[in-house]
């Protein structure tokens, strides 16, 4: 039942994954490489355009060049905010013990002497199929633009757009929002929200950076210089790419 379990939450995430032909709303919102160009020297003038792969030429199911350029505006930046959130959470679990019970038993989270790769592995592991589950309800909502609220990413949706609760808050219970909760971007100026749009990339591509940086000193000790004694990092032995490698392992 426990490999039954993981196995759903991890369909269900890769669910979110698949492109999307669904009759929900569209909209005008299109870009093209030569949007892509233009974006790449307001976010990095020094850098510019940077496609080693040619992904921007390609046509992802066949969904031709706009299609393809939703789907990797909408990674990039999904990706980047997990990062940001990653970074930040990394740096947090390795200094800050919470002194609040983790499990209905009582039990208080890892301890500090662990990193936090190791702390992860010593949470319960009906824990982590819980933070999987979630994972791929937030992946299908966002899939399926709020149920029809908003276009799929592939096909106008503004990059990076994530759908409103409100209708669960209407027909269930009250939950916050996952951007902007307290609406202070509501009185901002579209100017204003075109440089934030960039700063929030920008900062995205550098906390992917940081984060494999913290994961590959406390791997490698030394394999990053300027990490060296930094930030708490404890060394971990495990595999971090292997989630539940403390259960089992299908690769091992």
């Amino acid at each position: 039942m426990m490999k039954s379990a993981i196995l759903a939450s991890i369909l269900s995430t890769a669910v979110a994954f698949a492109p999307a032909n669904s009759g929900s709303k569209t909209s005008a919102l299109h870009e093209t490489k030569a949007d892509l160009v233009a974006l790449a020297e307001k976010s990095n003038p020094v850098l510019g355009f940077y496609d080693p792969l040619g992904l921007a030429d390609k046509s992802f199911w066949d969904q031709g060049e706009e299609a393809t350029i939703g789907f990797l505006r909408h990674a990039e930046l999904k990706h980047g905010r997990i990062a940001m959130a990653a970074f930040v959470g990394y740096i947090v679990q390795s200094n800050f013990h919470f002194t609040w019970p983790q499990t209905l038993a009582g039990d208080l989270p890892p301890s500090l002497d662990l990193s936090p790769e190791a702390q992860w592995d010593a949470i319960p592991q009906y824990a982590k199929v819980q933070i999987f589950l979630l994972i791929g309800i937030l992946e299908v909502f966002d899939e399926n633009g709020g149920g029809g609220q908003l276009p799929h990413y592939m096909s106008g949706r503004k990059p990076g757009e994530y759908p409103t609760f409100q209708p669960f808050r209407d027909d269930v219970h009250f939950i916050f929002d996952l951007y902007d909760p307290f609406g202070f971007t509501k009185k901002r100026s579209e100017e204003d929200k075109a440089k934030g749009r960039i700063v929030e990339l920008n900062n995205g591509r550098l906390a992917m950076i940081g984060i494999f940086g913290f994961l590959a000193e406390d791997h490698l000790p030394g394999s990053v210089p300027g990490l060296l004694g930094g930030v708490g990092l404890k060394g971990y032995d495990g595999n971090c790419m292997i989630p539940f490698s403390s259960e089992f392992s299908w690769f091992s």
